[in-house]
């Protein structure tokens, strides 16, 4: 462990590179299926195998989602696009190169804003996004000396996010790569599961002292399965570094691969320059030309967005800002919550609704909130008996709401009928139940009027017990507190 004076000396320097395949329904220059769990070598056909005669062809779709996350990022489009053959040689290459963009990235610029520990707005400038078409898949069998490959994932359609060297610490990579993958997630782009792959990350890592005028030489670290691990092998990586540094060795720009089980990071080979790949253009792909209108379509077709829905939770709804985070985490919650809030004004209670039963159901049953049962109109009508003095907060939340649950073709008026919950709101007759319990203890309400305030609690516990719950337990609190004092 590097001692905290000799860290602060450095400034960490990090760059992500942040692979997502598209969730489209063929790959990206293949009409092959792109589907993941299928059986080994069962989605592949001769163009994706790269035989000889055989000719790719852009898929649309992929195009599509690729400039909606330009769109998002705030990148530049690029109206000409020449695709570009990148090539080395690997076992799950199956054509001995890889069809990707050089010169001409998708989208160029743009930034991704995240927020720091102290939850200040922070920008992550981006270089690029590009599309491409991901590898085939190397599989190591345990005690087996052989290596077998898939190429079912190979030529599944990909995006290629490029930052500039922006991030300074790995809580910085661990909150942009939380964002990338819900802005994926909300333009139904990416699934972004890091563990089953489709959403993969690459970190260039370098230490520098601070008062140095050049970056130091970065490390590329790969295989990494989870955002956090990410963090961890950024940790390691940077603790690495300085350490070689301050023993006097010289830092290799290489790539390595992260172990999760032990959270170190080791040599796999130098790191490849950019005129190894031979980059030059795609001969077999003619280029792809964005024109205005579709373009237009594109920008019209953009939903409600993480920060737009945040904003709008905080400045229009008045919502704590907690709460705006919370629900604006993933886009079906927060679309949810939109619903809801068409038919109640009570936003607060709304939100404390949907953060509290409504996500504690949906996590205890891993429900989508597709399957949740109860529409966004019901909770509002449940929301409104409250507001309303019909029943308390508590009869809805521990007798309502379960009921509402298992049977949602009612409604929650009509539960309460049913079930005499119904809370009476009537001075009449919470008064005569008032001056039973005190005439019950005549001894505590002698030290309630001696100074034990305290006693309150008690016989409100009284009233509500004899009123069998349905006494609104605010005019009942207010008129035992007059009839005390009086």
């Amino acid at each position: 462990m590097i001692d905290k004076a000799v860290r602060d000396k450095y400034t960490v320097v990090i760059g992500l590179e942040v692979h997502a395949q598209l969730l489209t329904k063929s790959k990206m220059y293949a009409p092959d299926i792109n589907e993941y769990g299928s059986m080994p070598n069962t989605n592949i056909s001769v163009i994706t195998l790269g035989h000889p005669g055989t000719l790719p062809k852009t898929n649309k779709k992929a195009v599509e989602y690729a400039i909606k996350m330009g769109l998002a990022c705030n990148s530049h489009i690029t109206r000409e696009n020449i695709f570009d053959r990148k090539n080395y040689f690997y076992p799950d290459l199956p054509k001995g190169y890889q069809v990707t963009q050089d010169k001409t990235p998708i989208c160029q610029g743009g930034f991704i804003t995240i927020k720091t520990k102290e939850g200040k707005p922070h920008q992550i400038h981006l270089n690029r996004i590009h599309m491409e078409e991901d590898a085939g898949k190397s599989i190591h069998l345990e005690g087996e000396t052989d290596t077998l490959v898939d190429f079912n994932r190979a030529g599944v359609p990909l995006i290629e996010i490029v930052t500039e060297p922006d991030l300074r610490s790995s809580d910085e990579a661990y909150a942009f790569l939380t964002e990338v993958r819900r802005l994926v997630r909300y333009l139904e782009i990416c699934d972004g599961n890091m563990e089953e792959g489709s959403m993969r990350c690459d970190a260039n890592i370098s230490v520098m002292l601070h008062d140095a005028e050049q970056f130091g030489k970065k490390v590329e670290v790969k295989n990494m399965n989870s955002i956090r691990n990410v963090q961890r092998a950024i940790e390691h990586e940077v603790e690495r570094q300085i350490f070689e540094i301050e023993n006097g060795n010289e830092i290799i720009s290489e790539t390595r691969t992260f172990d999760a089980a032990t959270g170190t990071t080791a040599g796999m080979r130098t790191k490849e320059e950019l005129n190894d790949y031979r980059y030059f253009p795609e001969p077999d792909l003619s280029p792809l030309i964005v024109s205005d209108e579709w373009l237009e379509r594109l920008q019209a077709e953009m939903p409600s967005l993480p920060q737009e829905l945040y904003e709008r939770f905080l400045n229009e709804l008045k919502l704590p800002e907690y709460d705006a985070e919370v629900l604006t985490d993933t886009k079906e919650i927060a679309l949810y919550f939109e619903e809801l809030c068409k038919h109640t004004k009570n936003y607060k209670s709304a939100s404390n609704w949907v953060m509290g039963p409504v996500k504690s159901h949906l996590n205890e049953l891993t429900l989508h909130i597709d399957d949740f049962p109860i529409k966004p109109w019901q909770l509002a009508d449940l929301i409104g008996l409250v507001d309303e003095g019909k029943i308390s907060h508590t009869v809805a939340s521990q007798k309502v709401y379960p009921i509402l649950l298992a049977h949602p073709e009612k409604t929650p008026l009509k539960i309460a009928e049913e079930n005499n919950l119904i809370q009476d709101s009537s001075e009449d007759s919470i008064q005569p139940i008032i001056d039973e319990v005190l005439a019950n203890n005549p001894a505590k309400v002698q030290e309630y009027r001696s100074g034990k305030k305290g006693l309150l609690g008690m016989f409100m516990g009284e009233v509500m017990k004899k009123s069998k719950g349905k006494a609104d337990p605010k005019l009942a609190n207010q008129l035992l507190r007059e009839t005390l004092e009086n």
